[in-house]
Parts: structure tokens; C-alpha cells; sequence
């Protein structure tokens, strides 16, 4: 992937969890800059987790490993990100809000994006 097609991939993260600080009463975002950064804190500590544990530990693995991995990145983040409130239960309701708008919208995770390109090379 290309670097115009992660920085619409943060883009269109950061006006999802927007919409997740919006709906979900707990969780709140202060602006687009810091749900943008949020966006990229969570990439960057889902690829390290999944390089680390393999895919059904992290945020995007399905099930309820990734359910809580997802509710505990976001609820860390909000001590690296500024702008960014949540409780647990916040981070929860989040996590939940995320993984049902990642069934109409599904994101490819980071090794999916490198497995595909170094397919197409062969």
C-alpha cells in the first residue's frame, strides 16, 4: 500500500472513531487531530501485537480475544494521545461500536497489506 492509501486509511479511522466518541457516551475525542493520532497509536500497537502474538490476539482478530485487546489498546491510548477521555467500560462500548462498523467496512491489517503485495510480486 502506498503512502496516499494509509493516509486515507488514518483519514477515514479517525472520522470513524469520531463517530464512536459521538454514539458512545464514555469515550470522547477532542477533535479530528487527535482521533487521527489515536487511529495511528492503535495501527502501530496492533502491528506490534500481532507481530508479537499473531492475528487472533489483536484488535482485528475476531472473537472475543480481539474484542478485549481492542477495549484495552484503546483505553491505553488515551494516556499517549491528547484529547482522548475514556473509561473502561468507554473503551469497551468503543471496542464493540468499532468491531460492528468493521463488519460493513472491514480493514485490512497491516501483515494482510504486506502478505497481498509480496503475492502479486511472485
Amino acid at each position: 500500500m502506498h503512502l496516499i492509501g494509509h493516509l486515507i486509511r488514518f483519514i477515514v479511522s479517525a472520522l470513524v472513531l469520531m463517530f464512536v466518541s459521538f454514539i458512545v457516551p464514555a469515550f470522547e475525542v477532542g477533535g479530528f487531530w487527535s482521533a487521527f493520532f489515536l487511529a495511528l497509536v492503535i495501527a502501530v500497537a496492533a502491528w506490534v501485537i500481532e507481530g508479537i502474538f499473531g492475528k487472533r490476539i489483536t484488535p482485528f482478530g475476531r472473537g472475543i480475544v480481539g474484542f478485549i485487546t481492542s477495549a484495552v489498546i484503546i483505553w491505553l491510548a488515551q494516556f499517549i494521545v491528547s484529547g482522548v477521555t475514556t473509561s473502561i467500560i468507554g473503551a469497551l462500548l468503543a471496542a464493540l461500536v468499532i468491531g460492528i462498523i468493521d463488519l460493513f467496512i472491514p480493514v485490512k491489517t497491516p501483515f494482510e497489506q504486506g502478505l497481498s503485495g509480496h503475492e502479486k510480486r511472485n
